[in-house]
């Protein structure tokens, strides 16, 4: 099991076809095996290789693709955190501005309807409550679409994912 198969002298060695338009594989990092070309499919691509050494470099293998994607999927988690976080900061912003903007307007309304001849400090607290409710309505609507950026479907990893189960499909087995 461990070596190749004996064959018969008189039985003429079978040269590998070589297709066309394969391009060369390049070796596994740390494979000291020899790739031979063939444009069968279920043939082996390293005839030297034993199964243990295979096994290996397909654990190997395995666990660096698992690295990497989890590694993908913290990345894309943080850059949506990031945007979640900085549409709350403009939404808390926002309720804050709001909340002025409905205490100085209150206190325009009340002095304006306390004091009807003289309109100069009405008109200065309606004056810094409109700001404040402007303010208010500008930050409610950059919070709305920053939040609305947010995308918790994490579509890199998940393309990749949807590739590495396509690529292992159309595996030979």
């Amino acid at each position: 099991m461990s070596g190749p198969v004996p064959r018969e002298p008189s039985e003429p060695a079978r040269a590998v076809p070589e297709h066309p338009d394969e391009r060369p594989r390049t070796p596994v990092e740390g494979s000291h095996t020899r790739h031979v070309k063939t444009s069968d499919p279920y043939a082996p691509r390293e005839p030297d290789a034993d199964l243990p050494e295979l096994i290996s470099r397909l654990t190997d293998q395995s666990s660096t693709l698992f690295r990497q994607e989890i590694e993908l999927a913290k990345t894309e988690l943080k850059q949506e955190i990031r945007t979640a976080g900085r549409a709350g900061g403009l939404l808390g912003s926002a309720a804050l501005a709001g909340f002025l903007a409905l205490l100085l307007l209150s206190f325009a309304v009340a002095w304006a309807l306390g004091d009807i001849d003289a309109l100069n400090p009405a008109l200065g607290f309606l004056i810094v409550g409109v700001i404040y409710a402007v303010v208010a309505g500008v930050l409610a609507m950059q919070g709305r679409s920053t939040a609305e950026e947010v995308d918790p479907s994490l579509p890199h990893t998940t393309e990749s994912l949807k590739e590495d189960a396509r690529w292992a499909r159309n595996q030979p087995r």
